[in-house]
Order: C-alpha cells, then sequence, then structure tokens
C-alpha cells in the first residue's frame, strides 16, 4: 500500500515539476527574445516530455532496463490506443491529409527505426547519437515549414505545443497573479520555477522509480510490465488531459497532433538522452513483443486517419477495446 501511495505521489510531482519547469522556461525564452515559434516547438515539447526523459534516465542509471524503456515505449502505445481512442469516442477527429503523411509518418518510421536497432543491439551511445540527431532533423524541418509553409498543415510538433497552450490559457487560475517584469522579484521568478520544476520532477521520478521496482517485486511481475502499464500510462496522463481538452473544444487536429508529437520526442528524444547519458540493455519482452504492438498502433492510427481524413466513434471504441486486450496480455495469469 505504501508503494501505490508513493508511486502516486511520484505522478503528482512530476505534474507539478513539469508544468513549473514548462512556465518558467517560457518565461525566460520569452525574456530573451526567442521566437513564439520555437519556443512552442522545442521548449514546450521537451519540457512537457521531461518528466518521461528523467524517469527514463533514472530508471536505466538504477539498472531498471524495464521501467526505463517500458515507459517510453508503453506510453507511444497508450498514446495512440488509449488517448486517441477516448478522445475519438468525445468527438469524432478529423486530420488533414497532409499532416497526417508527414507526422504519421515520422512517428511510423522512428517505431520502425527503434523496433529493428533493438533486435541487433541495446541502446547505446551511438544509436542515442543518431536518434538525437534524426529528432534535431524533424524539428529543423518542423519550424522551417511552419514558417515558409503555412498552408501546408501544422506539424505534430507545433500541434502538441498548441494542445498544452489552449490547456493552459483556458485554465490557468493564476494568471491574474503574476508579477509584472518590472519588479526585482518578477525577472527572478522565471528561473525559479525552472529550477524548481527540474528539481521536483527529479525528485519525482526518484520517488516513482522507486517505488515502481519495489512495487514489481512484491506483486511478483517484471519491471518490464510495471514500466509499460503503470509507470507510462501515468507519466501520459498529461498528454491524456490536453488530447480531451482539445478534442472537446473542436481542436481535433490539435489533438491528434498532439499524440503524434509526443510519440515522435518519446522515441527520438527519450530513447536518444536515455542511449547518451544511460546506455541500457532492451528487455527480451519488449524486443519481441512490446515493440512490435508500438509499431502496429502507429500504423492502425494512419490507416484509421487515411479512410476519409476521420477518425471515428467506432475506431475509438476499437483503439481502446485493443488496448485494454493489450493490458491484459502483460499480466500474468
Amino acid at each position: 500500500m505504501l508503494d501505490v501511495f508513493l508511486l502516486l505521489i511520484g505522478f503528482v510531482l512530476l505534474v507539478a515539476g513539469g508544468e513549473l519547469l514548462v512556465r518558467g522556461s517560457v518565461a525566460i525564452a520569452e525574456r530573451i527574445g526567442v521566437s513564439p515559434l520555437i519556443i512552442g516547438i522545442v521548449l514546450v515539447g521537451f519540457g512537457t516530455s521531461m518528466p518521461e526523459l528523467v524517469i527514463s534516465v533514472q530508471a536505466s542509471l538504477a539498472g531498471s532496463p524495464g521501467i526505463s524503456i517500458g515507459n517510453f515505449v508503453g506510453s507511444n502505445i497508450s498514446n495512440i490506443l488509449l488517448i486517441v481512442g477516448i478522445s475519438a469516442l468525445l468527438a469524432p477527429l478529423t486530420v488533414t491529409s497532409r499532416a497526417l503523411k508527414r507526422d504519421g509518418g515520422v512517428v511510423i518510421a522512428a517505431s520502425a527505426a527503434f523496433t529493428i536497432f533493438a533486435f541487433f543491439s541495446p541502446l547505446t551511445r551511438p544509436i542515442g547519437l543518431v536518434f538525437i540527431g534524426l529528432l534535431a532533423t524533424y524539428l529543423i524541418y518542423a519550424i522551417r515549414q511552419e514558417r515558409l509553409e503555412p498552408e501546408a498543415g501544422h506539424s505534430a510538433a507545433f500541434e502538441m505545443s498548441e494542445a498544452y497552450d489552449e490547456l493552459m490559457r483556458n485554465g490557468d487560475l493564476a494568471g491574474a497573479f503574476r508579477l509584472k517584469w518590472s519588479t526585482r522579484l518578477g525577472r527572478t521568478l522565471p528561473f525559479l520555477m525552472a529550477l524548481a520544476g527540474l528539481g521536483t520532477i527529479i525528485f519525482g521520478g526518484r520517488l516513482l522509480v522507486d517505488a515502481a521496482v519495489s512495487l514489481a517485486q512484491q506483486i511478483g511481475v517484471s519491471e518490464a510490465v510495471i514500466g509499460l502499464t503503470v509507470v507510462a500510462i501515468g507519466t501520459s496522463l498529461p498528454e491524456l488531459v490536453t488530447s480531451l481538452v482539445a478534442a472537446y473544444r473542436g481542436h481535433s487536429d490539435v489533438a491528434v497532433g498532439n499524440v503524434l508529437g509526443s510519440c515522435v520526442y518519446n522515441i527520438l528524444g527519450i530513447g536518444g538522452v536515455v542511449g547518451l547519458l544511460a546506455p541500457t540493455a532492451i528487455p527480451e519482452q519488449i524486443i519481441y513483443y512490446d515493440n512490435f504492438i508500438m509499431l502496429a498502433a502507429a500504423l492502425a492510427l494512419v490507416v484509421c486517419a487515411s479512410n476519409g481524413g476521420r477518425i471515428t466513434r467506432f475506431e475509438g471504441a476499437a483503439m481502446l477495446i485493443a488496448y485494454m486486450g493489450y493490458i491484459a496480455s502483460l499480466w500474468p495469469k
């Protein structure tokens, strides 16, 4: 019972820390003149993925590859089957053809690359460097297209930041209490927020990893199962909330783009940083089973959305049923 409580506390700290880090980083970037486009695509994207990143790195350093790799592989599976499924049930999702081909193709390619690499090598520094390079290439392309070809449809990285901004813009109860930049505290507050957010994420991540390892030992399941389910679903909650809010308000392209952008950051960003900072083995279960579920989910999303540019309620229900079947397959009978 204590481990479950600590796990919940860890999730709360991760969400709170991520919020502080994103807001502080964005305020700092605005003050030094960074363009809103780069703030949205790069800073918000990395900031909202920071909890998953910290958990995966800490778990890898602690010798728990099942939680480390299972966290971002499971997050991608839950992003597509769970989050898109629930969002489509709430309101059918419309996706522009060009954006789907571009960003859906990137998610499929990244999922396939990770699946293939996993067969031949652990997550090493060279592979991590390749993934980081691919992410940088994608972000540069996304920023360039947003600037030069706005009529082509927003990139998933941009939609991810829009989903977050939509949530904050309509749910910020503390907005009236923000301090002006002209005050001394107002000038230092963003730095304090960013530092406090980072510290909270690190502490919450450590708490969550320890609780997850202990919970796995107590209930007799592998760490990979805990990483793929409990940890992955918990770290996907921010994406769930932002996509549901976007879908409810009729911004279905933002809801889907948020998921696609998160999937790209998870594989290329988190997988890349874990490879660089904490090289780790990939559990056989993930190599031979879960990676293929992740790839199949990405393919299913693109196929469903390509059918008339819509993800219907029926398709959303099918995704949810598939996700429940996947979760059931992981747990020992």
